[in-house]
């Protein structure tokens, strides 16, 4: 399929429910940024926020910002917004920090607490990396966290408990990851591209961290205001359809030059003269 513009792609999302109209409803929200002004680390995903972030007015000025949520306060109930141009810049700050990755033939760890949603967006962006000679790291085996297994499949770390893959928000199984390679003595990611927790703990531990996250989740979003994440990248993690992620999956490798017919075009231009 062709890689769509960036109308294109601003269209799709929008029918798509990714941005636009999302399916989280304004209540659910609201409580969450509360939630996370009133302490509660469930809401962190990982960071230290301190007490930078005890008014649920100041979270939600920035989820206007960085989000597209909708800013007035007194919009308590129905519908909330994610706005498709923030995804957009989001995926082409996100395809930067790719081809950074991609230049330097970095170690990069990714990892997903949405399998239902993430995990192909994230297959794909490892397999276009692995092209363009990244290290895709392996984690290391045996590893437990919050009573499940931190394991790998298709290059992507998630958490395991009775042989399903498991939603979560914590940010103990990326602990347990780094805490291991750093026991092995294993140099650590040069990037870590994931979501929820994952992402969060990736980036208070200094490393540097990209990843996707959802309107009622604002922790990622105020770590980017912060700098403790590099990007992160506003949608609806868990659509009805993982596939119309597709596109804008095309989209990202596109704008980082990282899709394959892209490269071998690439080493055409390059290849010297018999």
């Amino acid at each position: 399929m062709p890689i769509p513009s960036r109308a294109a792609l601003v269209d799709h999302l929008v029918r798509t429910r990714i941005a636009g109209d999302v399916a989280t409803p304004r209540d659910n929200n609201l409580s969450h940024y509360r939630k996370l002004a009133n302490g509660d680390r469930h809401y962190w995903l990982g960071l230290e926020l301190g007490d930078r972030w005890t008014d649920e007015q100041d979270v939600l000025a920035v989820m206007a910002e960085r989000c597209g949520v909708n800013d007035d306060p007194a919009h308590r109930q129905g519908q909330d917004t994610i706005d498709p141009e923030l995804t957009v810049d989001a995926l082409e700050r996100m395809a930067a920090r790719l081809r950074k990755a991609a230049d330097g033939r970095e170690r990069v760890l990714f990892a997903t607490g949405h399998p239902g949603g993430m995990l192909d967006v994230h297959r794909q962006t490892a397999d276009a990396l692995r092209r363009a000679g990244c290290e895709i790291v392996r984690i290391p085996s045996g590893l437990m966290a919050d009573e499940g297994m931190v394991f790998q499949f298709a290059d992507v770390a998630m958490l395991e408990r009775g042989a399903t893959l498991w939603h979560t928000h914590s940010p103990a199984p990326m602990a347990a990851i780094l805490d291991a390679m750093a026991h092995l003595g294993r140099p650590l990611p040069d990037l870590v591209v994931a979501d929820h927790g994952w992402a969060g703990c990736a980036g208070q531990r200094g490393l540097d961290a990209i990843g996707y996250a959802d309107c009622n989740d604002p922790a990622l979003f105020l770590g980017e205001a912060e700098g403790t994440l590099q990007v992160t990248v506003p949608l609806d993690d868990h659509v009805t359809d993982p596939r119309f992620y597709d596109p804008m999956t095309d989209y990202l490798l596109h704008a980082a030059g990282l899709l394959e017919e892209e490269r071998v075009e690439e080493a055409r231009v390059e290849e010297p003269a018999a």
